[in-house]
């Protein structure tokens, strides 16, 4: 029996380094299925279902979402304290993956609730090495809180 595999949202803005993460997890033979939300705003549309989001076969709640701080519309930041903020929402692992590696930001995304924060390598082995780490670790080791979507939910018809 094969099992689906683990959805990754990823909200960066730069085309770049999607590329390249996606090119990463390849390498480092990551069987994940990869969202990309490229800003802010659209991240918080798809954790909500909305916007062309809904559904939830299609969109559903990701595994892991690795955040950028520096994207448009709705920072990093602000992104995470919503999801902190939101009961159906503060349970999903995120993992800030930024370029910064400013004190003042390490210490606000740990604040705020990140359950990690990690500097982006500029390096292709790095890259990979990183990957494969993000994967092994908090997709495959890692035993996450159990997140309930709105199928989740017990039917009240008998």
């Amino acid at each position: 029996m094969t099992s689906t595999p683990p959805h990754l949202l990823l909200v960066e803005d730069d085309e770049n380094d999607v590329f390249f993460l996606r090119r990463a997890l390849q390498s480092a033979g990551a069987n994940v299925q990869l969202h990309i939300a490229a800003d802010g705003r659209q991240a918080l549309d798809y954790l909500h279902g909305r916007n062309g989001f809904e559904d939830r076969a299609q969109h559903p709640l990701p595994a892991l979402i690795l955040l950028d701080l520096k994207v448009p519309y709705v920072s990093g930041l602000d992104v995470l304290r919503q999801i902190r903020a939101d009961a159906k929402l503060r349970k999903l692992i995120v993992v800030v993956f930024t370029s910064s590696s400013l004190d003042s930001d390490v210490i606000q995304a740990y604040e705020i609730g990140a359950n990690s924060f990690l500097v982006k390598p500029s390096r292709l082995e790095e890259q990979k090495e990183v990957a494969a780490l993000i994967v092994r670790y908090w997709l495959q080791s890692n035993l996450p809180p159990p997140v309930k979507t709105p199928s989740d939910a017990p039917s009240a018809k008998p």
